[in-house]
């Protein structure tokens, strides 16, 4: 299994099998990157230019790991693990349910070091058992009992919000 600098387990064996869609892939097939970023690498963006900004994984033969430039980051949804649904609180500082789990750390690759940044979402509980044990991100999971109580008692919240009340009743001392 895949591991982290400090040799926690990442719960995958080959990131690229879980990885998504690059971050940078336009709807029409183009790499978003060689044209916002040109000058961050002038012959990326002249190799992509010449082939009219065709993605490199788009091409015969080519995976989501040619790329140079290539990311899957995230949208912070649910728990890629157990399902768990995120429900975040607009104006309290409580910490998120899920988490940016990283599941690449960098490889060598012809003597550079190329590092694609692939993350996906896990719950605080998920991410603990990949890092602490030998889980998987992968497994066939449900959520921790923990996790259910503290995301219904932030929906609680939230509906409590959702609920009027008029300044009058607010307010009124009797």
């Amino acid at each position: 299994m895949e591991k982290t600098p400090t040799g926690t387990p990442v719960g995958v064996d080959d990131p690229y099998d879980v990885a998504g869609r690059c971050d940078h892939l336009t709807n029409d097939g183009r790499c978003r990157y060689a044209l916002q970023y040109a000058g961050n690498d002038p012959e990326f963006a002249a190799e992509r230019r010449a082939a009219d900004y065709e993605c490199i994984a788009g091409g015969e033969d080519c995976t989501w790991r040619d790329c140079p430039h290539y990311r899957a980051t995230t949208d912070g949804t649910e728990c890629i693990r157990c399902g768990l649904e995120e429900v975040r609180m607009a104006h309290e500082s409580t910490r998120p349910l899920l988490e940016e789990h990283h599941l690449s750390y960098g490889t060598a690759v012809d003597d550079d070091e190329v590092s694609h940044e692939i993350t996906v979402s896990l719950c605080r509980w998920c991410h603990a058992k990949v890092h602490d044990s030998f889980a998987r991100i992968d497994d066939d999971a449900s959520p921790d009992v923990e996790a259910l109580a503290a995301r219904e008692d932030r929906r609680s919240k939230e509906a409590e919000e959702f609920g009027f009340q008029s300044a009058r009743e607010r307010f009124d001392d009797g």
